[in-house]
């Protein structure tokens, strides 16, 4: 999951996957190196938190607990 330490969404969405037991990556895109660029190649150009990178590639900006939930299941 890319963030900022800054994002309210990330901060809610990391919490809401923490008590659902949802392990993730997190990855401040503030902090490393070429990941405000990869998150703009999937985001329009847009550097939007969180986004997620499934482990099949796909993507999602800013999904809701269910959506996570469903993308995994």
């Amino acid at each position: 999951m890319f963030t900022t330490d800054w994002c309210g969404y990330c901060k809610r969405l990391k919490k809401q996957l923490d008590t659902a037991g949802i392990g993730y990556t997190e990855v401040n895109i503030e902090k490393v190196d070429g990941t405000p660029e990869l998150v703009m190649s999937l985001n329009n150009g847009n550097q939007t938190v969180p986004t997620i990178l499934y482990p099949d590639g796909s993507a999602a900006t800013n999904p809701s607990l269910a959506q996570v939930q469903a993308k995994l299941a």
